[in-house]
């Protein structure tokens, strides 16, 4: 298996908006990434507050709206967007991405009184998601869809539960942690069974949760997925996930294909998994 490997690196050999500084992106929801007390919470919060740490880098929480969070990572205004944020191949050469968190699977989040997991059973509904989402342009491929954006999962839960949209397809973790504090809103989330390959970012299995930085800060992108996989090595990532609701195996199960060799990462790359 190969990893990314930063030989004799320091701090100050990044480049960062500051120096020996990570800022990073804060787009508000939880369980992926949060700024609390002067840490970083949320399960990616506390798997790149433990990497920044053992790389000698402070962090500096920047409030970003998720519709401009590459761009500012691109222009350099912040260093890294994170927070149960999908790898796709259109990110992967716009960003340096790191090796994965995390993995999950989308799905559809609607009231208790239906039992939607099919594409078809959005036909002709109206469905709810987030601004700048990568797999807006396949959820407008399919029939009669009425598509209705928001800014943040809480105004689109809201409009769900109000009856203004019949079904959301959101960030799941976000998703099943709003669920799971508010069990008398009477929703559900469950994964798509389709598994279309004309729809891979809406309905593929193993998915993964990366972090972004810019392409020229490659060396900070590999020094962090290697103290990522140190986690993973452990299975440290199961007993931070637990803490947040990451509860389902699949969270930290990879698929079976290997989406990012040839893409960012080379023959023989593998996506990390628990050891223990």
């Amino acid at each position: 298996m190969l990893a990314p490997h930063v030989t004799g690196a320091q701090a100050s050999d990044y480049k960062t908006v500051e120096p020996n500084v990570l800022t990073v992106a804060i787009t508000g929801d939880m369980p992926g990434l949060i700024a609390q007390n002067g840490r970083l919470v949320g399960y990616d919060g506390e798997i790149l507050q433990k990497a920044a740490e053992n790389l000698g880098l402070k962090i500096n929480p920047m409030p970003t709206e998720w519709s401009g969070a590459i761009a500012a990572v691109q222009a350099g205004r912040v260093d890294l967007i994170g927070g149960t944020v999908a790898w796709t191949p259109e990110r992967a050469k716009a960003l340096s991405l790191t090796d994965p968190t995390g993995y999950f699977q989308n799905g559809v989040t609607q009231k208790s009184s239906t039992h939607w997991t099919k594409l078809k059973d959005l036909e002709n509904r109206k469905v709810g998601s987030m601004t700048g989402f990568s797999f807006l342009p396949e959820l407008r491929k399919i029939p009669g869809i009425e598509l209705t954006l928001y800014d943040t999962s809480d105004a689109a839960l809201r409009d769900l539960i109000n009856g203004r949209v019949e079904a959301i397809i959101g960030d799941p973790p976000v998703i099943d942690y709003a669920i799971a504090q508010n069990p008398s809103w009477g929703l559900i989330n469950l994964a798509f069974a389709d598994n279309n390959p004309d729809f891979p970012l809406l309905t593929s299995v193993g998915r993964q949760y990366i972090f972004g930085l810019s392409k020229d800060n490659k060396p900070l992108a590999d020094a962090l997925s290697r103290e990522i996989r140190k986690l993973w090595d452990s299975c440290e990532v199961k007993a931070i996930g637990k803490k947040y609701g990451f509860s389902r195996e699949a969270q930290f199960t990879p698929s079976k294909v290997n989406f990012r060799v040839g893409v960012d990462r080379p023959d023989g790359w593998e996506p990390p998994a628990c050891k223990t």
